[in-house]
């Protein structure tokens, strides 16, 4: 019985981060690869990563 218990407890103390994290990672991706683009690759990419950033200071 305990275990299930834990389970469920560990889920609810990690959903924030780990949600936040499925959300951010692909968009840090993206951002580091259009980055290679000249020019205007460094700007989308900053323009990503400060979004992901706002994303994983959200308090869920």
């Amino acid at each position: 019985m305990s275990r299930p218990l834990l389970l469920v407890l560990a889920a609810a103390l990690l959903s924030g981060c780990v949600l936040t994290k499925i959300v951010t990672v692909p968009m840090r991706v993206v951002g580091a690869v259009i980055s290679i683009v000249p020019l205007a690759g460094n700007v989308a990419h900053d323009a990503i990563d400060e979004a992901a950033e706002i994303i994983d200071r959200v308090p869920i």
